[in-house]
């Protein structure tokens, strides 16, 4: 956190109490792990030309970036961000913000700042910025790819100043259930779970049409569930050398037997659903986390470079104690 920052009567308040909050040693631990330098860096290039896609005030770069980030790790709106840097000393001090100096981003100047990382496609580069950054500690494997889908909810009142639902959105069953939204496609690395892939579509699209968009060619082979079958079989897969090793169907695998070819069919799905477990750790986090288990934005779009960015700092998240081995070493 920035240290330069004269303290104000709450942050003097609070820099008296001893005990650290889950939000410190959070925040403390996504401080060593982002590449903040390298971040700027990208986006310098892009920020601060026109003053309509970076709000009325020049705030730093690198402000507006932790900002950001706050919005996705604790799933605040525009809004309620602006309150949180006002009324959490914890959260202002990790933005760079200084009260006595200066003032607050406002809301406005918070959304101007994601509409320019969408309006650039700037989500985008900074995802494969901090994967090539993985990459290269070594913690960024490519022999193999785990590929899943998950439905993100989206708000299906008509309570709104348009009287409609979002138009890109759609319904689609699952079970029994029905669900309004979008599904959030994934490649994870099967050796270290890091996500190198995201693809957003409508709820209603099927998890194999997305497939081959989530492979990035270097793996030898791919993981799926049971929702992949046929995956080898498609034309998008016709060049692709890679081992597809998807689950059998549910019902097909209950009817396994106890002879001995059926139970090394029975180990196989065991170790293939070991595998796949990668991938639902990357969604945990996403979901459970960071709390993006319903849509804020409209359309995929706007949703894709949420993802992007969901997913830079999901990966983050998840190396974070290789990191910070290595910069102790």
């Amino acid at each position: 956190m920035s240290k330069d920052c004269q303290l104000g009567f709450r942050d003097f308040e609070r820099s008296m109490v001893k005990r650290e909050t889950k939000r410190e040693r959070f925040l403390s631990v996504m401080e060593e792990v982002v590449p903040w330098e390298e971040l700027e860096g990208l986006l310098q290039p892009f920020y601060g030309k026109q003053d309509r896609t970076v709000g009325r005030r020049p705030y730093p770069l690198r402000m507006m970036l932790r900002i950001h980030f706050l919005q996705q790790w604790y799933s605040l709106s525009d809004e309620r961000m602006e309150e949180e840097l006002i009324d959490v000393p914890v959260v202002r001090a990790f933005a760079g913000i200084d009260l006595l100096a200066g003032s607050v981003p406002d809301e406005s100047t918070i959304l101007a700042f994601r509409h320019l990382l969408e309006e650039k496609k700037l989500a985008k580069k900074i995802f494969k910025m901090v994967n090539r950054h993985l990459e290269d500690q070594g913690l960024l494997m490519r022999k193999g790819t785990v590929i899943d889908a998950t439905i993100i909810n989206a708000p299906g009142s008509t309570k709104n100043k348009r009287r409609e639902r979002d138009p890109e959105m759609r319904q689609t069953r699952k079970g029994n259930q029905w669900f309004f939204g979008m599904k959030a496609h994934i490649g994870v690395d099967k050796d270290s779970g890091v996500i190198h892939s995201v693809v957003t579509t409508a709820a209603n699209v099927h998890d194999l049409t997305s497939a081959s968009e989530l492979l990035h060619g270097q793996e030898d082979v791919v993981y799926g569930d049971a929702g992949y079958q046929g995956l080898e079989r498609r034309r998008e897969m016709e060049n692709k050398r890679v081992e597809c090793r998807i689950a059998m169907r549910p019902g097909q695998r209950r009817k396994l037997s106890n002879s001995p070819e059926d139970q090394l069919q029975e180990w196989c799905e065991r170790a293939k659903g070991h595998v796949r477990a990668k991938v639902e750790h990357a969604f945990r986090i996403m979901k459970r986390q960071f709390g993006f288990e319903k849509t804020r934005l409209r359309g995929i779009g706007k949703n894709q470079s949420k993802m992007l960015i969901l997913a830079t700092l999901t990966n983050l998240f998840m190396v974070r104690n290789q990191i910070s081995s290595m910069k102790v070493a």
